[in-house]
């Protein structure tokens, strides 16, 4: 029967940092894939090794919801190059090729499943990723690839002439063509059946613990079907559905956890953890309660590792085995894990558990224990560096600050930081001439702790500094501490961001102050720290970049700083071209509202350095910037309205044309109470039309004037002919009547006509 086949990544053209091809070989909700590199070369290629020969019959991709190849083709081969390059043609045998949707129609939201049917013999499987769609969302015109699934059985050599003639025989009169390039995503007739535990979908969006238990206890139910068990694989058959819903329900809380993570929102990533302790708890024991799974098969999530793609199938396939190690196997593993275990037993052990190894089959040898490629492994699931080095350390500090949930937890970190490089000690040496070399050390750990503890010992050390204490000596600790405090500003970990600023503010309002160092110090430290909080400002954590600007703000009214117009300074330096829209826009809110606050009458902003500032960020590429940069440009324009427009285009400027421009300059109208342009245009345009429908209405009434006078004359016409008519009757009667000269005589007269006889 067909089952999944476990792989490796032998090769790849490349990729983005974080992104390799190797995390192709996990499926997990929480994997991200492969990304190509950004603006590579098309076509790109990725080169798979099975764990055995055998023979494909399904191929499943996932594809990214905005980076997509526009195709991507299939290439098998028994065996590669020597080296592995290069990778000659006659050595692969193209199967042929599946096109991918753009994704417009969903707005580059969803993501695309593709499963093809295939039927080809080999070992290495190579993917030609073609040229990418084009959306806004890929701006670096990349391709990636977040899952791939094979599936197949093992093939001997010996199989290829076992290929039944019968199925060629129907696929002939089916009109099947075997070498046609475009593969179908339907089934081509195959009969044989493959697990739907064993399709893409299952392993993407379920609980990785949970998917190896719905495994075994689908293993369960087909043996309890063979030996006539029918209520009992009924009930397991349930389980596994509801198990089902329970292990895409922790994959959610698990992808959303890791979202907050990333954000570094930490209460809402523990709140997750400790949801998900919670339900996955209640079912555990209602599976206990039902005698479903024993304990042997519910394991806590990090003493069964989400094993790679390589260690999950076997010629019989068989899953990696849910049991238990031997306690002779695990006594070397969980040596230091087990005293942690016993003192906060819903915290999970460091120790990673690297069995099943696909390549090497021989059960774990008890000491030393083998090495788990840490790439191939989930981000959340790795082992941290200190664990690695110092293994026993995990338990000798407990999680002292598990009830902390803005911090990250500090679990395996070593008693003492390790020492100072060649590299650091040279560029730290005055600090560690000074401050001595043990907290200088702590402010250059690798481990976040150590660097969050020595800035609070800094912090103690500079409160608790004598007054007697010389100046030379106090003016040396101080810039010594702001030397560690403008490393401490670039850490990405906001514990240690927030040391230094804690740090940063108690020397300028309270060390300077107390022992009346003077104003040199203060500038020293805000000369030397703004710009890398400002920096700071365009990071892409939103949560630091609010902290920084708060900061920047609260330094800047400071009494010790406010009077040395320092930070106004730096704040209306003009955006650089290529500024980060997160750095433009803190800047600008930044200095909108710094302006409340100080205004621009002596405390460091003019109104010509603000407009110079305003002018340039109406350039900016981000429509939100420019945007934010107008409202700006409005505020000033209410107080000074006259030097606001000095530094603006003037009217015959092709610049005024802009729509930019024409919106800002309605605004100006709006402040002072005239009619915006638009308006104008609107009252002139009501005007024409009012115009235009007095001039139709006295047109129509003319009109009707004209037709009442043709009627009148046609009237007078008509009585005319009736006269004359009448009048030709009486001449005929006379003429006809024989009339005599004299009558004829009176009658023109009479008519003035002469008789025409």
């Amino acid at each position: 029967m067909p089952h999944k086949i476990g792989f490796v990544v032998v090769s790849s053209s490349g990729h983005e940092d974080g992104f390799s091809a190797r995390e192709l070989m996990t499926h997990a909700p929480t994997v991200s894939g492969w990304r190509s590199p950004r603006f590579c070369q098309f076509p790109q290629e990725i080169v798979l090794q099975m764990v055995e020969r055998c023979r494909i019959r399904k191929l499943q991709l996932l594809a990214h919801q905005y980076m997509i190849a526009s195709k991507i083709e299939f290439y098998v081969s028994e065996s590669l190059p020597e080296y592995f390059a290069p990778y000659q043609a006659e050595r692969f045998r193209r199967l042929g090729y599946v096109s991918l949707c753009d994704n417009e129609k969903t707005g580059c939201k969803a993501r695309e499943l593709k499963s093809v049917y295939v039927d080809a013999v080999g070992q290495f499987l190579k993917l030609i990723f073609h040229q990418n769609h084009i959306n806004k969302y890929n701006v670096y015109n990349q391709v990636a690839l977040v899952a791939i699934n094979i599936i197949g059985d093992p093939a001997d050599f010996s199989d290829e002439s076992n290929i039944t003639s019968r199925e060629k025989l129907i696929d002939h009169y089916l009109g099947h063509n075997t070498e046609d390039p475009a593969l179908e995503g339907t089934c081509s007739g195959k009969s044989d059946y493959i697990s739907p535990l064993d399709d893409l979908a299952f392993d993407m969006y379920q609980d990785p613990e949970v998917a190896q238990i719905i495994r075994r206890l689908d293993e369960r139910k087909r043996e309890a079907a063979q030996r006539e068990r029918y209520d009992d694989a009924k009930t397991l058959k349930q389980a596994i559905a509801d198990l089902q819903k329970v292990g895409e329900r922790l994959g959610r809380y698990e992808v959303e956890k890791r979202c907050a993570v990333e954000k570094e929102d930490y209460d809402l990533a523990k709140e997750k953890k400790q949801q998900m302790e919670r339900y996955r708890s209640r079912v555990y024991g209602q599976l206990r309660l039902h005698e479903l799974v024993g304990a042997e098969l519910i394991r806590r999530p990090l003493d069964l590792p989400l094993q790679p793609l390589v260690c999950s199938s076997s010629p019989c396939h068989q899953q990696p085995a849910l049991t238990l190690p031997q306690p002779e196997e695990r006594g070397t593993e969980n040596r230091f894990a087990d005293p942690f275990l016993q003192e906060k037993p819903s915290s999970h052990p460091l120790d990673i558990s690297p069995q099943h190894c696909a390549v090497d089959r021989s059960p774990p040898a008890a000491d030393p224990p083998p090495k788990t490629h840490l790439e191939s492994l989930p981000y959340d699931e790795r082992p941290l560096p200190a664990t690695c080095k110092q293994p026993g350390a995990v338990a000798a500090e407990p999680e002292r600050r598990d009830t902390d949930s803005g911090e990250p937890p500090r679990v395996g970190t070593a008693a003492e930081p390790e020492p100072l490089t060649e590299k650091a000690l040279r560029e730290a040496s005055s600090a560690v001439d000074v401050l001595g070399e043990a907290l200088v050390a702590g402010a250059y750990s690798k481990t976040w702790s150590h660097r969050e503890d020595a800035l609070l010992a800094l912090y103690k050390q500079l409160m608790d500094a004598p007054a007697a204490t010389p100046k030379e000596d106090l003016k040396s600790t101080l810039r010594a501490a702001v030397f560690l405090i403008r490393r401490a500003i670039r850490d990405i970990v906001t514990p240690v961001f927030q040391a230094s600023l804690k740090l940063l503010k108690m020397i300028i309002t309270q060390y300077i102050p107390k022992h009346k160092l003077g104003k040199l110090e203060t500038t020293h430290c805000v000369e030397r720290t703004i710009p890398i909080l400002l920096t700071r400002t365009g990071d892409s954590s939103a949560r630091l970049r609010v902290i920084a600007s708060n900061f920047i703000q609260e330094m800047a009214l400071f009494k010790e700083v406010k009077s040395l117009q320092l930070i106004p300074s730096y704040l209306v330096q003009p955006l650089k071209a290529n500024s980060s829209a997160h750095l433009a826009m803190s800047q600008m809110a930044l200095l909108a509202r710094l302006l409340q606050d100080l205004g621009t009458e002596g405390m460091g902003f003019t109104v010509d350095s603000v407009m110079q500032f305003a002018v340039r960020a109406l350039e900016h590429r981000e429509q939100k910037v420019r945007e934010a940069a107008v409202g700006l440009v409005l505020g000033l324009y209410a107080q000074h309205r006259a030097r606001v427009l000095e530094r603006l285009p003037p009217e015959e400027c092709a610049a005024r044309r802009s729509v930019l421009y024409r919106t800002l300059f309605e605004g100006f109208a709006t402040i002072d109470g005239r009619p915006t342009d638009a308006e104008v245009r609107a009252q002139k345009r009501a005007a024409t039309e009012e115009a235009e429908k007095q001039k139709k209405d006295e047109i129509k009434a003319l009109q009707g004037q004209l037709a009442a006078l043709k009627e009148m004359q046609a009237d007078v016409q008509e009585k005319e002919s009736e006269t004359a008519k009448a009048k030709n009757q009486v001449y005929a009667f006379f003429v006809g009547r024989g009339a005599t000269p004299s009558q004829k005589k009176a009658w023109i007269s009479i008519t003035g006509r002469t008789a025409l006889c």
